[in-house]
């Protein structure tokens, strides 16, 4: 049997966490794919420390793609313990939003991550459709939300919002939409 690698040292977990966050928001406001010295950068720390962590660029985006979901997956998890289904499904937007929208700064690396296989871009998929697969579950249970649009319909609605809506600079277009979204979302009275 062979053992395991040893837990990463507290720092280093540490220094991971925040290359993680700060490549998902330098992503996310990018309009083209940034540098790794300008992740690096931005997040203090030298491109050696950036390279141990994430020893190419493929290596940190898989890293922040994973992260992002589940942040998704465990978000709507979260969110259906803690808000009413309504509040949580819309909050979950939100979340669904930023993915996009930190996909779009590091999309031509992720394209060739799936074209060569190195991406379970399926297996996300199955995983986002189920996230929301819950959220609508509970809010059909409750009565909150209609009975008859399914995850598959809701991920096609919010693809297209946040298509003609892109996140950052259109975040007031993007909630306006997703607030009529949601209005749609209810059963008619």
């Amino acid at each position: 049997m062979t053992p395991s690698p040893p837990a990463p040292r507290a720092d280093a977990a540490r220094n991971r966490k925040h290359l993680l966050e700060v490549a998902t928001r330098v992503f996310m406001s990018a309009g083209t794919e940034p540098s790794l010295r300008e992740i690096a950068r931005e997040a203090g720390v030298g491109i050696a420390t950036l390279y141990r962590h994430f020893p190419t660029r493929e290596a940190l985006v898989a890293a922040v793609y994973a992260d992002q979901v589940a942040r998704l997956t465990e978000g709507a998890r979260e969110l259906i313990t803690a808000l009413p289904p309504a509040q949580a499904l819309r909050r979950w937007m939100n979340l669904f939003g930023d993915w996009i929208a930190t996909k779009d700064g590091m999309l031509n690396t992720l394209l060739a991550m799936i074209e060569s296989n190195e991406l379970a871009h399926d297996q996300t998929h199955t995983d986002l459709i189920a996230a929301i697969d819950d959220i609508l579950r509970v809010g059909h249970a409750t009565g909150e939300l209609r009975t008859d649009v399914t995850a598959e319909d809701l991920a096609a609605h919010l693809i297209g919002i946040f298509t003609v809506a892109p996140l950052p600079e259109h975040r007031a277009r993007a909630d306006r939409l997703l607030d009529t979204l949601m209005h749609g979302l209810r059963p008619k009275p």
